[in-house]
């Protein structure tokens, strides 16, 4: 009895397997779940019936499609080379190779846990989310806020004083071997949505070099009062110049990491002052013994209006957790901006803000929080210990009322 037919389309799919593997008849067998013998049999049968490949098939061995990968991959090494040059050029202007801020040496100061008696550790005073250049119009928001430069000049110079003036009442002989200034992203305003295109009191590139400026005396100030200042650097979202976040090149795309690099050239040569600006999203670095990881945090994605941030934070420091568990570079404590909300978890601290409510928070329902950056002591036996909100504006005066009272 004669084997029936075997339909077209079945030679059709022999056909183009072959094709596919460049005429490997092992791996299109493989492929199809059929016996290299079998294939072949195939093959034959679409010869004699005249069955050719489907159409955009391609056969890998083919001169002319040899041709255009080799046409590709010269496309390809010249985009690289463009690019390796542009860095490059860029490393050579803004960010002295020797000094090497892409990795981290840390001081001294930082690691050495002999110090004198009775010192409360080593202070953090996180910046991030400044927002500059930014305009928030009080009659908007029901008159609870307001922000330009010149409000964004007052609070950052109250924030760097504030946390000085805490920081006396704890040690007032100042026993600080050095302090660490995390600047943790979205430093700028940007003009990643249309409507702070149309709002924005200075465009991106006028924002950073004015901060650049006021935060060249910040710098100043913390190494001339604590005698060291680390800094590790984080980009966020909104400095970047790309329509949306770049998974490669980040650190190239914003102007947050521009910033920083302006600062770290300024301060070369200074040895109170060490920069730690890492291409990736994620800073890594240790006081004492405690480990953490600053991050922007506009990855972390999600929530809703009953668990708020907590929902998609406490998962991304999950995942963050995992991963480096992976490769060996375990953090005690996660260190993020973003949400604009001042929260000291056991596990994370995520910072306030200097912008403070605005119209997106207000039009959101979010709950309103006044601005404020974070600040703590790290103890070489204990860890995190002091852990304060810095206010960054004036309050209004409170109802003066007695140490206790009941209210009626």
């Amino acid at each position: 009895m004669a084997n029936p037919p075997i339909p077209d389309a079945v030679l059709r799919q022999a056909v183009d397997a072959m094709i596919r593997h460049g005429g490997n008849r092992a791996a299109a067998g493989a492929e199809l779940g059929v016996p290299p013998t079998t294939l072949a049999y195939r093959m034959r049968a679409a010869e004699l019936k005249g069955i050719r490949a489907t159409k955009g098939v391609k056969d890998p061995n083919d001169p002319a499609q040899l041709r255009q990968r080799i046409k590709q991959l010269e496309i390809e090494l010249r985009a690289f080379e463009r690019q390796s040059g542009q860095q490059q050029v860029i490393k050579n202007i803004i960010g002295d190779l020797a000094r090497g801020c892409e990795t981290l040496t840390p001081p001294a100061w930082m690691i050495n846990t002999g110090t004198r008696q009775g010192s409360p550790g080593v202070p953090t005073l996180f910046l991030s989310d400044l927002h500059w250049g930014e305009t928030v119009y009080p009659s908007q928001i029901n008159g609870v806020n307001e922000y330009s430069v010149r409000v964004a000049r007052e609070r950052l110079a109250t924030a760097v004083n504030s946390a000085i003036y805490l920081l006396s009442i704890i040690s007032p002989k100042m026993e600080y071997p050095g302090i660490v200034v995390p600047l943790g992203g979205d430093m700028i305003s940007g003009n990643i949505y249309d409507e702070l295109t149309a709002t924005n009191e200075l465009n991106s590139m006028p924002s950073v070099l004015d901060l650049y400026g006021v935060l060249v005396g910040v710098v100043t100030t913390m190494a001339d009062k604590f005698g060291h200042v680390f800094l590790p650097c984080a980009s966020g979202n909104h400095g970047r110049d790309t329509r949306k976040i770049w998974n490669k090149d980040r650190h190239a795309t914003s102007f947050d990491w521009l910033l920083y690099r302006f600062l770290a050239k300024r301060f070369d040569g200074d040895k109170r002052v060490t920069f730690f600006i890492p291409d990736g999203p994620d800073a890594y670095y240790k006081v004492y013994n405690h480990a953490y990881l600053l991050t922007h945090g506009d990855s972390f994605r999600g929530g809703d209006g009953v668990i708020g941030v907590m929902g998609p934070i406490i998962r991304g420091d999950h995942k963050k957790r995992s991963r480096n568990s992976q490769i060996d570079m375990d953090y005690d404590t996660m260190l993020l901006g973003h949400f604009h909300q001042y929260v000291h978890h056991g596990r994370f601290i995520i910072n306030g803000s200097l912008k403070g409510y605005d119209e997106y928070a207000y039009s959101n329902n979010f709950s309103f929080e006044p601005p404020q950056q974070a600040l703590w002591l790290t103890h070489p036996k204990h860890g995190i210990t002091y852990r304060m909100p810095v206010y960054v504006d004036h309050k209004r005066e409170p109802k003066k009322t007695d140490w206790v009272s009941v209210p009626k």
